[in-house]
């Protein structure tokens, strides 16, 4: 992080923090266990002073609340003890915020406290999730779609009069197999795909899919029935996933929460590729080659 900006919004961190707090709202939860969820998805920025984020964790998630009503003292508290004993100035300077910048700073921190410290208005109740929002893909399932130049139908556009909307015309098909699934803050579903490199021309089958061919590990997404149909998903079989041999393959999975939070449709993941161009970039630059099996027997288990 770098500190370029005087406003408590002028860091990605805070951006994101703001979209998880709106994430959490949702959930019917007390105020400290939203809390808890927040600390948990970022236990650095939360719990180390010493983390560059450390103020502005705690400075968002105690604005977030304020504005939308829940009474978390907690955070309240957390939020007021670092405006002040000037923790965030001393963050900020630390990361090379001007004299200039730092006015402001504190400027919009004066304002920030009585806005945190005000009685909260929580007469209005939060609108909330009635229960886990349901899981439409199984771990293990195999889907296939229309592509058009690797891309499938973009879920967002059906219907719409635009030139690039009337230009996809499909000339080959996708495929991908759903390896992990979840509910991030137990409410929230998820889906990790692993996705082909290479578009298919006629519609394969799963016995089709079974051949080798390079599959890569994509990063999480969400989905909701409109999607779903949207992208005309069809699902053409099962595959059982072991995973201590998906561990072993993709050691380095990352967290499903941001996209949970910020709702990243597995549209933006699912897209055919090959590695060619990408990888020849990585290996002259000294990266490892990109994690990828070549058949799906290489991470399946026995049902």
């Amino acid at each position: 992080m770098g500190a370029w900006g005087s406003g408590l919004y002028s860091s990605d961190f805070a951006l994101d923090m703001r979209g998880a707090v709106k994430a959490v709202a949702r959930l019917p939860f007390p105020p400290d266990r939203l809390l808890e969820y927040l600390c948990a998805a970022e236990p650095s920025a939360a719990n180390d002073p010493k983390d560059a984020d450390h103020t502005i964790f705690w400075l968002t998630v105690a604005d977030q609340f304020a504005k939308r009503g829940i009474d978390c003292a907690d955070a309240r508290d957390r939020a007021l003890a670092i405006i002040t004993n000037g923790a965030d100035l001393t963050a900020m300077a630390a990361l090379g915020m001007d004299d200039k910048s730092l006015v402001k700073r504190r400027a919009m921190l004066k304002e920030l406290r009585g806005r945190i410290a005000a009685p909260i208005d929580s007469a209005k109740p939060r609108t909330v999730l009635k229960a886990p929002q349901k899981l439409l893909l199984g771990v293990g399932e195999v889907l296939v779609y229309p592509v058009c130049k690797g891309a499938p139908t973009n879920p967002y556009a059906i219907g719409k009069n635009w030139a690039w909307v009337k230009a996809w015309q499909q000339d080959g098909w996708g495929a991908f197999v759903v390896v992990e699934r979840g509910h991030a803050f137990d409410f929230l579903a998820w889906y990790r795909p692993l996705v082909i490199t290479e578009p298919l021309s006629d519609e394969p089958s799963l016995m089709e899919l079974a051949r080798p061919r390079m599959w890569l590990l994509r990063n999480p997404g969400t989905l909701t029935v409109r999607h779903h149909a949207n992208m005309s998903l069809k699902s053409v079989g099962r595959v059982s996933i072991d995973r201590f041999k998906l561990a072993e393959f993709f050691p380095r999975r990352g967290s499903a929460v941001y996209s949970a939070v910020n709702d990243i449709s597995l549209c933006n993941n699912i897209n055919v590729r090959p590695l060619d161009v990408h990888e020849a970039h990585r290996v002259k630059h000294g990266y490892p080659p990109t994690p990828r099996i070549n058949v799906l027997a290489d991470i399946a288990g026995v049902d």
